[in-house]
């Protein structure tokens, strides 16, 4: 008996994550992507069961950007520069809240190492649960048994 793919929403301002998936991964997965935090929020309803989210969006127009760049300067004593450098450094987790604020309740794994920041992480988990995280170099295994067990197949 075979199983259909686990769909893949990659929420990514370039296309290296969604090239790179589908090269060592194809098959038991189908990766689509999201070029920004609108597409995703745009696109999270169709049928999807996973998403993979970059963390730095650094490719991406300032109007883009999710979160509220104005808002943020006032946390950087008015420097919108180092406002917008936050907004792309963390615009993953900006993504992600605004998916959770628009009712979508699916698994969600960062592809960012959060291993040497325990507190925030344990943060993003309490906020956005059902989340995971895989670094830049996890392996393909790594990778596919995340995703596997994310959209409750592994």
């Amino acid at each position: 008996m075979t199983r259909d793919p686990i769909r893949v929403l990659v929420v990514e301002d370039g296309e290296e994550y969604t090239r790179t998936l589908g090269r060592f991964l194809a098959g038991p997965f189908v990766f689509t992507r999201a070029g920004s935090g609108s597409e995703a929020l745009a696109r999270w309803r169709e049928g999807f069961e996973v998403v993979v989210l970059d963390m730095r969006f650094d490719r991406v127009p300032a109007e883009a950007l999710l979160g509220d760049l104005d808002a943020m300067a006032g946390r950087f004593s008015g420097d919108r520069a180092r406002a917008r450098t936050f907004l792309e450094e963390n615009q993953g987790a900006f993504v992600l809240a605004a998916l959770r604020a628009d009712g979508c309740r699916l698994p969600a794994v960062f592809s960012h190492d959060f291993s040497a920041q325990p507190r925030r992480w344990a943060h993003l988990e309490r906020l956005h649960a059902p989340v995971d995280f895989l670094a830049d170099n996890a392996t393909p295994g790594q990778v596919s048994a995340c995703l596997e067990r994310l959209a409750g197949r592994g």
